[in-house]
């Protein structure tokens, strides 16, 4: 496929409002497009370069780019960065400048999604002396072949900022409009339409839908879902499993009022577990093979070497996948730390083994999804618990099972959750005995008890530089929830809960603004653009509505907590939380 048909496509979405017209133009996309083409353009789509769960990142600056755009034109770097800050935008830049290149170009091939796609992921490969000036020729290289218009996404994907709204609801819709329209009764045939689906087929439409969100949440793979589904329809998805290596989207919990709620939600008995104050550990095995995984997707197996030797020594079977927390504790005294105490070493890539042993961590299992080559998350609870019982030998301190009782009694109930908020931890968890496991979802199988109201985790997407002695920090953040289809909508401003002086798991506005530098996109006298990859866990005192921000929505009196390293943008809180949370307070 030529870029430049994909490219005309990011157009239509940049500028459609409606969800169901982005939908629309994915799905006729989908259509054109040959089976051998799908792994590349499932992932542009998304303006990605590589699966979430690869341990690659493309790594180019947005000064890198600057130095692409002038070798690959000819015009000079002071103008270059002119545009730049006259626009906040350095694909419009390329494609402004392309347009009127000095530079003389010997010859001028079409660019196919193939050679685009294979150029950026050989970014990721280039370090150590003299990768600097091997990345601007790579990205040179298809700005001088592109057309001004190709220029522009080159750029946005390099910088993973393609601005075109498609988020992962657009793309599970348009898998079932392109391959499914029969099966799923699909009427949606014009982007003008309103109707999707008429009343009587509603039903087969939902559950096509629900096996492409299904299959996606199994494999993380929108193109090993379309080529499926296109050989096999939705006989196809069902075949779909999980595969050792490949982390899966973990199963999430609502928030229950009170101990009483919970019974009622999950029904009784019910087993009651500790709700760690750590972090989400998908944990891997496949021959010798073990491989770690965060909440969001990112490999984390070089960062916790210790944790490999443990599932190695301490847990049977051939291959598996295990779904548990990492809490961190102290090495002289071995009492349990909260998250900020290990978050640093999510992102460490030196220091590993002192890190380790200064910051150790012991690694708590409450679920397992696969077993010896068998998917077990249509077990129920109870039966998946008793397999890890079965398969773990614990020691303490290195490798145990989620503390857990099983009750019906409330009173019972009471007494444990308050052994666990006195132990340190942050509340429990109540599931179902008979519960599957449902990669993805918030269902009714679990909920958590916390005595706090529940926090939000929110995205930065703006800031503002300090005055006074705080002038060389951003002070002031503006943050985001997201909706549906993964677009960031404005909550509200924070700037409380930040310390000056670093201090062991704090957060600090030196520390905040050392992180978020580098993210800057565009800036306009002290306010700044930040391009959203930070999440932050804030409190608040209240939710209100509110005309002023995008999400229809603002928090009282706002209040930093933590980072959430371990969490990325489509970890963070949604707005249907947010409406829950106005509605229940």
């Amino acid at each position: 496929m030529r870029y430049l048909d994909l490219v005309e496509v990011y157009e239509k979405l940049s500028q459609a409002s409606k969800r169901l017209e982005k939908t629309f133009y994915i799905a006729e996309l989908l259509k054109r497009t040959d089976a051998k083409d799908i792994p590349e353009v499932m992932l542009l789509i998304q303006g990605r370069v590589f699966p979430p769960w690869e341990d690659k990142k493309i790594g180019v600056a947005a000064k890198l780019v600057l130095r692409a755009i002038n070798l690959s034109t000819g015009i000079e770097p002071a103008r270059v960065e002119k545009e730049w800050k006259k626009t906040g935008d350095l694909g419009l830049v390329a494609q402004n400048l392309i347009k009127v290149k000095k530079q003389a170009t010997l010859f001028n091939k079409q660019l196919s999604v193939k050679q685009v796609l294979a150029n950026l992921k050989k970014l990721a490969d280039l370090e150590g002396a003299g990768s600097v000036d091997q990345k601007i020729q790579l990205i040179s290289e298809l700005l001088t072949s592109a057309e001004p218009l190709e220029a522009k996404y080159i750029i946005r994907t390099v910088l993973e900022e393609l601005r075109v709204g498609v988020g992962e609801g657009s793309v599970r819709d348009a898998i079932v409009w392109a391959y499914l329209a029969k099966e799923a009764a699909v009427i949606y045939n014009n982007r003008d339409a309103l109707e999707v689906v008429d009343d009587k087929n509603r039903e087969k439409y939902s559950r096509a839908v629900e096996a492409v969100q299904h299959a996606y949440n199994l494999t993380n793979d929108f193109a090993k879902v379309c080529q499926m589904v296109r050989e096999k329809g939705l006989e196809g998805l069902e075949r779909l499993e999980l595969e050792p290596g490949i982390p899966i989207k973990v199963m999430l919990f609502q928030k229950a009022k009170d101990i009483h709620d919970a019974f009622e939600r999950v029904g009784k008995p019910a087993a009651l577990e500790y709700k760690y104050d750590g972090f989400r550990m998908q944990v891997h095995k496949s021959g010798r093979e073990i491989r770690i995984f965060t909440r969001r997707l990112e490999n984390v197996t070089k960062q916790f070497p210790e944790v490999v030797g443990f599932v190695r020594d301490f847990v049977k079977g051939d291959n598996f996948i295990l779904d548990s927390e990492a809490v961190g504790f102290a090495p002289k005294t071995g009492k349990y730390l909260p998250f900020q105490s290990i978050s640093q070493r999510i992102r460490r890539k030196y220091d590993i083994d002192r890190m380790a042993k200064d910051f150790p961590v012991e690694l708590n299992v409450f679920d397992i999804v696969y077993y010896n080559d068998k998917t077990t998350i249509s077990l129920p609870f109870a039966e998946r618990r008793k397999l890890i019982e079965k398969i773990i030998k614990e020691q303490k301190k290195k490798i145990i099972l989620a503390k857990q009782i099983i009750t019906s009694d409330e009173n019972e109930a009471g007494k444990f959750y308050e052994e666990s908020l006195a132990n340190g931890e942050e509340g429990i968890m109540v599931k179902s005995l008979q519960g599957a496991y449902t990669p993805g979802k918030r269902v009714g199988y679990g909920v958590k008890v916390k005595p706090v109201m529940e926090s939000l985790d929110l995205v930065i997407v703006a800031a503002k530089w300090g005055e006074g002695k705080r002038a060389a920090w951003l002070t002031s953040f503006t943050i985001a929830c997201i909706d549906e289809d993964d677009q960031l909508l404005e909550i509200g401003k924070v700037g409380t809960g930040i310390k000056e002086l670093e201090t062991e798991g704090e957060v600090t506005f030196p520390k905040l603004t050392e992180m978020l530098k580098p993210l800057i996109i565009a800036e306009k006298g002290k306010s700044v653009k930040i391009k959203p990859s930070v999440v932050i866990e804030v409190e608040y005192e209240e939710i209100q509505k509110s005309p002023t921000y995008l999400s229809g929505f603002a928090l009282r009196f706002p209040r930093v907590v933590r980072l959430r390293d371990e969490r990325g943008v489509s970890d963070a809180s949604t707005l249907e939380q947010v409406k829950d949370l106005f509605k229940a307070q």
